[in-house]
């Protein structure tokens, strides 16, 4: 029997092969006696093709022998090599499907030549182009040590780079035209068709002159030729790729955090009893850990104190929360998740990570604390690695106010969040302070660095994550650029919601005045979500009348004193209600306290204000110079240029390279990629270092899916069957079925 690769038996593969070949020169011999242009452009492109197929073969045999070699473990086939034989596969059956078509309707006068023309020669360049990667992925393996993914690590800088240069020879364009797409399952396809081209238009906005209204315009006419003609979008995507300033990456990831990507979430997702979003000031802080206090750092690298974003979601709403009071309440959860956003380090939210974080929190019955940390370039590391260790511990001391015990602790998070979280595990680890309970890391770049892998060569056709914005979202968050970091002070958590701060000596206070007696003293009314005058920007609260027991001056004094903690604590909500929170029976009280202001007035203002805003500080005018005057045109890559320096060998950054007494104090780990993800590598090196130390490691790879596939949930049933799949590691993470039963009271 055959020994199989990617599920195809050697036979197989075989059989395939020569069923391409077939069928491209039955059309080419029918084309051959046609002298039209595109019937000779036909007869080229067919024989292109054969030829093409004929050179790659070779290759992909060589490969077949030896990519067991780099797989995780026996019963978990993939690697960087893999992808690339899954990616032919994908190809060849791409080509066979139009070869058909070519087939059924060559003879039919509504044959569109024309049409079949481009297509044809546009899957002539993809395996054209297809050889050429294959091609590097053997200098990659003559480079790298027997079974290792990545290449020596005495590689210079130089050295590293020129095995990175070998990209150059590859035609990226087939990639983002009529092709785009092709090695994805059918339900990412349109998504990602769509992502692509809103990509080029966004361009069109972002580097023309003139006013909103004239950007406006020209994108609508531009939108029309992107989407009739695919080789005019895929050339403007690859040079923006190639060319753009990461300021563009920022501002094209960052329309998912738009007016409309903010309300879709609680439109279309899971509900939720609770979506707050808080603000903890850095304050000192301190944890006691057996009987010794040990002091956390305080988050001041390149932009000095600010406040940290977090955003608190749970199904239920539970004794305990900020701002739910005592009324009706579930007990608090045993478990709490700590969740960090992937993009890149440089761009997204928990707010564009809604799509799943609500479903996650309906299977999961827990709390989630996602955090929001700052961004590069304007925060570069360590700036997030320290605000994500601090918001950890701070939400270790402070879980009750979460609606947890916390007994379990469990941090996830994709891509960029992933790295965080592991690295912020380590710092733990050299504090001595509570590490998770387990982890779960989701297509974790844990290797950052410019060494080529065959995984990593994916980021020339991944329409998500192109090679040139991967590299420059690494350098804006290694290398540290003292013009943005000297002015990024203003552009950090500049959001349009209103937010308050939650300090230590509130929490104390808090405390103390807390009355047992009445479960409605942190109950609140939102009477509107809308910014306030900058006198009174926060959201408005009303606070139902406290018990009596005649002691009037002693009731308005803690009315008083609830009313001033709630401006100061309970931040924007977007719990599923129709804006109010109030017990039974007093909805008519609260209401009458609330300001006159029409909450829908309020919210159609701020949705106005907030587009507008977000509109001009989007595509801001600007000269066409610079990267601009070169999306039009092709042109060879200059990016390597700007990748000449080291990145720093600090496990900080790269987790891999952390030793292996600190890995071995790490907790349970589980890794989920795909096999298409230009981290694959990176997860699958990773795996094996803790596997080899006796690690208690996992790893599953998906099939079909790209890198950042959780914020496709919702529009991909194979998304959303792996955002279940996540939730399933989680629940194996945290084991709250195997906690003995709470004492009853």
């Amino acid at each position: 029997m055959s020994e199989l690769v990617n599920g195809n038996s050697k036979d197989d593969l075989e059989i395939t092969h020569q069923t391409l070949a077939d069928l491209c020169t039955n059309n080419a011999l029918h084309f051959k006696e046609d002298n039209s242009e595109n019937g000779q452009r036909l007869y080229t492109a067919f024989l292109a093709i054969n030829d093409n197929i004929n050179k790659i073969w070779p290759i992909v045999l060589r490969l077949r022998t030896v990519v067991n070699n780099y797989d995780f473990d026996e019963n978990t086939p993939a690697n960087g090599y893999r992808s690339f034989l899954r990616i032919i596969d994908s190809a060849v059956q791409l080509g066979i499907e139009l070869n058909k078509k070519v087939c059924l309707k060559r003879d039919s006068v509504l044959f569109r030549k024309t049409l079949f023309t481009k297509e044809v020669e546009s899957c002539a360049h993809l395996f054209a182009s297809l050889g050429t990667c294959l091609s590097i992925t053997e200098i990659i393996i003559e480079n790298c040590p027997d079974g290792d993914l990545f290449p020596s690590e005495k590689m210079s800088v130089d050295e590293q780079l020129a095995l990175l240069g070998h990209i150059d020879k590859i035609d990226q364009y087939c990639f983002y035209g009529r092709c785009l797409g092709f090695q994805f399952c059918e339900s990412m396809r349109a998504a990602l068709k769509f992502i692509s081209l809103s990509m080029a238009i966004f361009s069109e906005a972002y580097y023309s002159e003139g006013s909103i209204l004239s950007k406006a315009t020209n994108s609508v006419m531009t939108s029309t030729r992107y989407f009739t003609d695919p080789e005019e979008k895929a050339k403007r995507i690859v040079n923006i790729s190639q060319n753009a300033d990461i300021d563009f990456c920022k501002a094209f990831w960052f329309l998912s955090e738009g007016e409309l990507m903010k309300h879709l979430p609680s439109v279309v997702a899971a509900s939720v009893g609770v979506s707050k979003v808080i603000h903890i000031p850095t304050e000192p802080l301190n944890l006691l850990v057996n009987e010794e206090e040990i002091e956390i750092p305080v988050p001041t690298s390149h932009i000095g104190k600010k406040p940290i974003q977090v955003r608190l979601l749970s199904w239920r709403k539970r004794e305990g929360m900020l701002g739910e009071g005592n009324n009706k309440l579930d007990p608090p959860s045993r478990g709490l998740l700590i969740h960090c956003h992937g993009g890149g380090f440089v761009a997204q939210s928990s707010r564009s990570h809604e799509c799943y974080l609500r479903q996650w929190a309906k299977d999961l019955d827990v709390p989630i604390l996602s955090i929001d940390y700052s961004l590069a370039p304007q925060a570069p590391y360590p700036r997030a690695l320290e605000e994500v260790t601090y918001a950890y511990c701070w939400a270790l001391k402070n879980h009750k106010l979460l609606g947890s015990t916390a007994e379990r602790v469990v941090a996830a998070g994709d891509s960029a969040g992933a790295n965080l979280l592991t690295a912020m595990t380590l710092k733990c680890i050299s504090l001595g302070i509570k590490i998770p309970t387990g982890l779960l890391l989701l297509y974790a770049p844990t290797y950052i660095n410019f060494m080529p892998s065959p995984a990593r060569l994916l980021c020339v056709m991944d329409p998500l994550l192109p090679f040139g914005f991967l590299m420059r979202c690494l350098k804006a968050y290694t290398y540290p650029d003292p013009n943005r970091v000297k002015n990024g002070e203003n552009h950090i958590n500049s959001d349009s919601e209103s937010f308050e701060e939650i300090t230590e000596s509130d929490l104390l206070e808090l405390q103390a005045h807390k009355s047992p007696i009445s479960d409605s003293s942190d109950t609140l009314t939102y009477g509107s979500l809308s910014s306030q005058p900058e006198e009174n920007k926060d959201a408005k609260y009303s606070i139902p009348d406290l018990p009596n027991n005649g002691n009037n001056n002693a009731s308005t004094s803690s009315q008083k004193y609830v009313s001033d903690f709630l401006e100061r604590y309970a931040l924007d909500s977007d719990t599923d209600t129709d804006l109010t929170k109030v017990p039974e029976g007093e909805a008519s009280e609260a209401t009458t306290a609330n300001t006159a202001d029409s909450p829908i007035q309020s919210k159609i203002s701020a949705f106005v204000n907030g587009l507008r805003g977000k509109i001009e500080g989007l595509v801001p005018s600007r000269p066409r110079s610079g990267a601009a005057a070169y999306l039009d045109a092709i042109r060879e890559t200059t990016l390597l240029d700007e990748l000449k320096f080291q990145v720093p060998r600090d496990y900080y950054i790269s987790p891999f390279c952390a030793p292996d007494d600190m890995l071995r104090k790490l907790p349970p780990v589980k890794l989920l990629t795909v096999h298409l993800d230009p981290c694959l590598d990176d997860c699958i090196m990773f795996g094996r270092k803790l596997k080899r130390i006796g690690h208690n490691v996992t790893l599953d790879v998906m099939d079909g899916l790209p890198h950042g596939f959780l914020n496709f949930s919702l529009v991909s049933k194979e998304a959303y069957d792996g955002s279940k799949k996540c939730t399933e590691k989680i629940n194996e993470l945290f084991g709250l079925d195997y906690l003995p039963p709470l004492e009853s009271e």
